[in-house]
């Protein structure tokens, strides 16, 4: 395993530029038409995908990168670029990661190629785990899969929402109760092919940023798929379900879920897109504050405006770290004991949030006009709040670490 190092390599120097380009080129020019016509900008992903970011390849290089960082720093450079369609483009990797964290050796060379499909005929796929009456509180879920014995298929029915590429995708993962007794214990995850009957794309959300990135409700109407869709076999299901049984009986620990075990690999590289986001208002606002002359002289002379962007870069630099230190963490198998993952994730949104209404503040009145990219910017970073986690249930994990 890699130490871990605040510098990165020279491949990883080399990916970034590439990346950072391709955002600033490809991505940039388009966002503003995207965010208004909130649609899946196909074009830019098959552009990706030719170029090689959009593949399994890349991700698999960057996930399997022996510092940890290639992950964080693909995020950030790609959400610098534009939020909406950057998660239009990484939004099928929480399917793959799904997959990858519950799956067998078979499943996960079955079905992640068929996520991402080819630079000719591009796919996306879709995670599928919130609820309407069921978002953070995880145990609520009423999405059933019951298992029929004769045929060797699970049947699906329920209704998820929040859906990232939910009905567009060609692979999707869902997230359902097989044991309602164990409550989030008794959660399993299930893959469902392309064209499988029953499912459909219910809702698609108008959404108040990342609006080239399509959310929708997955709904689930009698979804039979065979035993080999579900994430890691029959027998590994059984042996936890029986674990989660006896340790309910005997007040033991915690089992994890299969949805909590994807978002918990996930919210460092969500922290990471925050990142991304509040570096690109940053630097607009940075480069207003030194062109805009009032009273004679550009407003970063002036003490108001030059204070609140040293306390911009301060935060970005901080959540970077923590980003960083989590990632490298995850890959060098060390446990989150004091919920380092969520300390990542919570910090960097909350940055994000509060860096991208500064630059408003910075930029005044152009600042809150779409002529300008940070008023989008601020609309796009209050998701990072709120998907894979609220701000809310990062601080309950956190707090439960310190408790012990």
């Amino acid at each position: 395993m890699a130490e871990f190092t605040f510098e990165l390599n020279d491949d990883q120097k080399e990916v970034r530029d590439w990346l950072h380009g391709f955002a600033a080129d490809v991505m940039r020019p388009a966002a503003a038409e995207w965010d208004e016509r909130e649609e899946t900008p196909w074009p830019i992903i098959q552009e990706a995908a030719k170029l090689g970011i959009y593949s399994l390849d890349f991700y698999a290089q960057q996930f399997f990168d022996p510092t940890g960082l290639g992950v964080p720093m693909t995020m950030e450079e790609l959400f610098w670029g534009d939020a909406g369609i950057a998660l239009s483009i990484v939004g099928t990797g929480l399917a793959a990661v799904g997959v990858l964290a519950n799956g067998t050796e078979e499943q996960i060379g079955t079905w992640v190629p068929q996520m991402y499909g080819d630079a000719n005929d591009v796919k996306v796929a879709a995670f599928c785990s919130s609820e309407p009456d069921a978002g953070s509180d995880v145990a609520s879920m009423r999405t059933r899969a019951v298992y029929d014995e004769a045929k060797d298929e699970w049947v699906l029915n329920g209704t998820k929402t929040w859906a990232t590429n939910g009905g567009i995708a060609n692979v999707h993962v869902v997230v359902a109760v097989v044991d309602p007794e164990l409550g989030s214990k008794g959660h399993a995850s299930f893959i469902v092919p392309p064209h499988t009957p029953g499912l459909s794309q219910g809702q698609k959300f108008q959404k108040h940023g990342i609006r080239a990135s399509h959310t929708a409700e997955v709904v689930l109407e009698d979804v039979r798929v065979p035993g080999s869709c579900l994430l890691g076999g029959k027998d590994k299901l059984d042996e936890r379900l029986a674990r989660a049984r006896e340790k309910a009986k005997s007040g033991g620990e915690r089992v994890k879920n299969a949805a909590m075990a994807t978002f918990e690999a996930s919210r460092p590289a969500v922290g990471a897109m925050a990142v991304g986001t509040a570096r690109a208002a940053y630097e607009v606002a940075l480069d207003y504050a030194k062109t805009r002359v009032q009273f004679g002289r550009p407003i970063i002379e002036n003490q108001g405006v030059a204070f609140q962007l040293a306390d911009m870069a301060t935060q970005i630099d901080a959540a970077r770290l923590l980003v960083w230190r989590a990632s490298w963490m995850a890959t060098a198998g060390k446990p989150f004991t004091k919920a380092e993952g969520s300390m990542s994730k919570l910090y960097a949104s909350e940055v994000a949030k509060t860096v991208t209404a500064q630059a408003i503040q910075i930029l005044g009145g152009n600042g809150y006009t779409r002529e300008y990219p940070v008023e989008r910017m601020h609309r796009d970073a209050a998701i990072y709040t709120i998907f894979e986690g609220t701000s809310e249930i990062q601080r309950m994990v956190i707090s439960r670490t310190l408790a012990k």
